[in-house]
């Protein structure tokens, strides 16, 4: 049995360092061009070169996402920047385009191709087809069962590896290739300018009632027609390894530092405690709490056990329980050095999440600020505080409130 990767993604240095301390085996990032997320901050072409170093240094590998439809006028850039992703040290590019592929095999044959989702593949015949042109990897399309994955992984070579999404936000269009956007606001989504108009609230209308509108459910706020759930595989890592799924990919580029690290420590530990007990793996209560301490929507499990509620109808929102109060600097015995995010109080309770992705409570016995004086909260943003606590609170890791 081969140990599935952790695949986590990097909108950012932050996030990276974030994927990197709490255990991804691998990071998915962009360059400034060809990548699916303008949203994020991405990599500029130094910033690239660090990333693969700090990676590399922890034995993770870097997949960088060329995955944008290019249109003619924008090719001619192409070789040059697969070039400097090559010499900056990724491991991999993520590819939707046949063209690009052929250009990657030409220019940087050095580098693993991946196919990306937004290639739309479902069935063996196009994975081995992709195969036979040189990929190494096939993203699969998000509308496939566990028994379709399967199926198609005892058709295909074994050396092809198969990532799948795990958890994150899912789209509402096929593989993301959505029109909506486009139309609607002039951001495409297909070269990574989605403007999400699948949140929004929408009115249902009748042709022969000019002016009148009638939500389609009964709900004053409107009728969020197209909103997916989020998607979360984290209680089902046994039934993902039996249907051949290599790398179990975490949705989210244009996250944040948290939500990377709460999600790559909660699969990272998921995993482990699998691979210890594959035939009586039982998930620890912890690892599913955590997924629960991010802004999220309503999860579900996607397509992966066939047809299940995929919409929330009656709101856009987020679930939100926890809010990141600190992070830790460093600490001399019940003694943290921190930098507030949000307020808190002293004799609050906090939740903390350590570099080795454990949590635990440590309630705060006293605050002191830059200028040695006790204050009896931590109101101001990025202000350096001393902690007095109950428990070492070591550095790198999050300090969050329950609401």
């Amino acid at each position: 049995m081969i140990k599935p990767e952790v695949l986590s993604p990097a909108g950012d240095m932050e996030c990276l360092e974030a994927a990197l301390r709490f255990g991804a085996d691998a990071v998915f990032l962009a360059g400034t061009r060809f990548g699916m997320r303008t949203a994020s901050k991405n990599f500029s072409d130094e910033d690239l070169k660090r990333a693969c170093s700090l990676a590399h240094n922890k034995n993770v590998k870097v997949h960088l996402t060329c995955n944008t439809l290019p249109r003619g006028d924008e090719t001619d850039s192409l070789p040059d920047f697969l070039m400097m992703a090559r010499d900056a040290g990724v491991d991999a590019f993520i590819i939707a385009d046949i063209g690009v592929m052929e250009l990657a095999k030409k220019y940087a044959p050095e580098v693993a191709l991946h196919v990306s989702t937004q290639a739309g593949v479902t069935n063996h015949l196009t994975a081995n087809a992709l195969y036979n042109l040189g990929a190494s990897r096939v993203v699969l399309a998000r509308e496939l069962t566990l028994d379709e994955i399967a199926n198609l992984r005892a058709k295909t070579p074994k050396e092809l590896e198969i990532e799948t999404f795990v958890h994150g936000a899912m789209c509402v269009s096929f593989s993301g290739r959505c029109l909506i956007s486009s139309y609607m606001t002039g951001r495409d989504a297909n070269r990574g300018d989605c403007a999400q108009p699948c949140r929004w609230k929408y009115h249902l209308f009748e042709e022969n009632r000019e002016g009148q509108f009638f939500p389609v459910e009964e709900n004053d706020q409107g009728t969020f027609l197209y909103n997916s759930r989020d998607l979360c595989m984290i209680e089902h890592i046994p039934e993902l390894v039996k249907a051949g799924v290599s790398s179990f990919k975490i949705e989210g580029r244009a996250k944040s530092g948290y939500y990377v690290s709460v999600i790559t420590n909660a699969y990272r530990h998921a995993v482990d405690e699998y691979m210890k007990n594959p035939d009586g793996f039982i998930l620890p209560d912890w690892i599913k709490e955590e997924t629960e301490k991010i802004s999220h929507r309503e999860y579900n499990t996607g397509f992966y056990f066939g047809s299940e509620p995929g919409q929330v109808t009656d709101n856009g929102g987020y679930i939100r329980k926890y809010d990141v109060v600190a992070f830790s600097e460093g600490c001399d015995g019940n003694t943290a050095y921190i930098t507030q995010r949000n307020k808190f109080l002293v004799g609050d309770t906090l939740d903390v999440l350590a570099p080795n992705g454990i949590p635990f409570e440590a309630q705060c016995l006293a605050l002191i600020n830059e200028n040695g004086e006790n204050v009896d909260s931590a109101p101001h943003a990025m202000e350096k505080l001393t902690m007095l606590t109950t428990r070492e609170i070591p550095a790198g890791s999050v300090l969050r409130k329950k609401r």
